[in-house]
C-alpha cells in the first residue's frame, strides 16, 4: 500500500514521517523545491523533538521519499493525504490530485479546515466525474510532542460513510489500534467539528485555571497543588491544568476562529469560548503588571528572558506568550536581553531585532534586574543557580510556568515569584 502526503510544512513533515515509520512506503510531496530537496537529505527546517531523527531514518533505508512532480506523486497512491499547514486552496488542491489519482484512491483531508470543507470537496469531486473516496481526519498534534501524539493518540477519528476507506485507514493505523486506541467513525462534518471543538474545550480548561491562579494569589493559596488536586478528579483529568500556561501554536487560533465564525453564522453564541480567549489574551499583560510592580517599574530596566517558544521542544512562536510579555515589556520601556535553545531564529522574524539574543542562559541573565522563565524547557531546571545569581543585578527570579524548585530557590537566597503561588 502506498501512500502520499501532500504537503511539507509542520503537519506534513509529521505526518509522512510517522507513516513511513509503521514501515510503509510514503512520498511526501511539495511544490515548494527548497523544502522537498532539504527534507530528501534528512534536514528538517523547523525543529520538533524526535522529528528530524525520524526523517533522517525513514529517507535512509528508502521508505520515506519526497517530490515536486504532482502526477507522479499521485498516480501510484492508494491514499493520498491532504496535510497543508493553511486550508487556503485546498479545494483546488484536491481537483488537481483527483485529475492524476488512479481509480478508487482514499483523499484523506488531515488539513485544518472549516467545518464543511470536506463534504464541499466531496461534491466538487463528484461534480468533475471522480471517485475519490473523501475522508476528514483531524490530527490532535501539540508542538513540541507531536511525534509522541501521532504515535500514542488518545483517539482515532475517521469521517466517511464508506466503509471500505474505513477498513484500509485502519490498516495504516493497525500499530496504534492493535494497542486499544479506540477509532470513532461519524460523519464529515462531525470529524471536522471535533478537531474545533477539542481545541476550544483546552482552551477553555488553560483559560479556568490560569483565572483561579490569580485569586490563589489573593488568598494564600497554592494554584499548582489546586490544579494537582482538580486533575485527580476523574471528572476533570490534569493535562493542561498548570498555571502559567498559554494555548497557542500555529493551529490554534485558527480552530477558534473557525469555531467562533461557524456559531455566528448559525446565531449561536459561544460565550464560554470567548471568556476563554479574553483570559488567554490577558495572560501577558497581567505577567506585565505583576514584574513592573516587583521592580516599581519597568521602564529603563533590564530584563532577561529564559524561552521565547510556544511550548518546550518546539521553535515555533505562533501565540507564544513569553513573545506576547517581551512585546508588553518592551511597550512599557524595558530593555530585553532572551535565550531559546531553538526558537531565536523565528522570534528574529517576529521582533525585528529589537530584543538582544544571547548565546547561553547566563549571557541573558548578565546584570539584569529581573530574570524571567518564559517558557518551561527541561533544560532551565538544572541551570548553575549560583551562577546565575551572581549575573544578576537582583536576585529576582519570575517563573511563569512554575518549572522551578521554588524551596530550593529560596534557600539560595533568590527571590523567586511564581504563578498562583505564595
Amino acid at each position: 500500500m502506498h501512500i502520499a502526503v501532500h504537503g511539507t510544512g509542520y503537519l506534513g513533515s509529521v505526518v509522512s514521517a510517522c507513516l513511513a515509520d509503521f514501515g510503509l512506503p510514503v512520498t511526501c510531496m511539495d511544490e515548494d523545491e527548497v523544502r522537498v530537496l532539504s527534507l530528501s537529505q534528512g534536514n528538517v527546517l523547523f525543529y520538533e523533538k524526535n522529528l528530524a531523527e525520524m526523517v533522517r531514518r525513514n529517507v535512509r533505508v528508502g521508505r520515506l521519499t519526497y517530490s515536486t512532480n504532482l502526477e507522479g506523486f499521485t498516480r501510484r497512491a492508494q491514499i493520498i493525504y491532504l496535510a497543508e499547514d493553511s486550508y487556503r486552496y485546498i479545494e483546488e488542491v484536491a481537483l488537481k490530485i483527483a485529475g492524476a489519482a488512479q481509480p478508487g484512491a482514499i483523499l484523506v483531508v488531515a488539513t485544518p479546515v472549516p467545518v464543511g470543507t470536506a463534504a464541499r470537496i466531496q461534491r466538487r469531486l463528484q461534480d468533475a466525474g471522480s471517485d475519490l473516496t473523501v475522508v476528514s481526519q483531524p490530527v490532535f498534534l501539540t508542538d513540541g510532542c507531536a511525534v509522541e501524539d501521532f504515535n500514542w493518540p488518545d483517539r482515532i477519528v475517521l469521517g466517511s460513510d464508506s466503509a471500505e476507506a474505513v477498513h484500509m485507514l485502519k490498516q495504516i493505523y493497525r500499530p496504534i489500534v492493535l494497542r486499544g486506541v479506540p477509532v470513532i467513525v461519524t460523519s464529515l462534518s462531525t470529524a471536522e467539528l471535533v478537531r474545533e471543538a477539542s481545541t476550544a474545550f483546552v482552551a477553555t480548561k488553560i483559560a479556568f485555571i490560569n483565572e483561579l491562579a490569580t485569586l490563589c494569589e489573593r488568598v494564600s493559596a497554592d494554584a499548582v497543588d489546586l490544579g494537582l488536586a482538580l486533575g485527580l478528579d476523574k471528572k476533570i483529568a490534569p493535562r493542561c491544568l498548570q498555571p502559567g500556561a498559554g494555548f497557542g501554536g500555529p493551529f490554534v487560533e485558527a480552530d477558534m476562529d473557525s469555531l467562533a465564525q461557524l456559531a455566528s453564522s448559525k446565531g449561536v453564541p459561544l460565550k464560554i469560548l470567548g471568556a476563554a480567549r479574553d483570559v488567554n489574551r490577558s495572560l501577558s499583560d497581567r505577567m506585565a503588571d505583576k514584574i513592573a510592580g516587583l521592580l516599581q517599574s519597568v521602564h529603563g530596566k533590564q530584563v532577561g528572558i529564559l524561552g521565547l517558544a510556544y511550548k518546550p521542544n518546539s521553535n515555533s512562536v505562533a501565540a507564544s506568550t513569553s513573545m506576547q510579555l517581551v512585546r508588553q515589556l518592551m511597550s512599557r520601556g524595558a530593555k530585553v536581553r532572551a535565550y531559546d535553545p531553538a526558537a531565536i531564529p523565528e522570534a528574529r522574524l517576529e521582533l525585528n531585532g529589537a530584543v538582544r539574543y544571547c548565546e547561553t542562559p547566563y549571557a541573558a541573565a548578565e546584570g539584569v534586574d529581573a530574570l524571567v522563565v518564559g517558557t518551561g524547557w527541561p533544560e532551565f531546571r538544572s541551570l548553575d543557580f549560583e551562577r546565575i545569581k551572581n549575573a544578576l543585578k537582583r536576585p529576582l527570579i519570575v517563573d511563569t510556568k512554575n518549572v522551578l524548585d521554588a524551596a530550593r530557590l529560596k534557600a539560595m537566597g533568590f527571590e523567586y515569584v511564581g504563578v498562583g503561588r505564595n
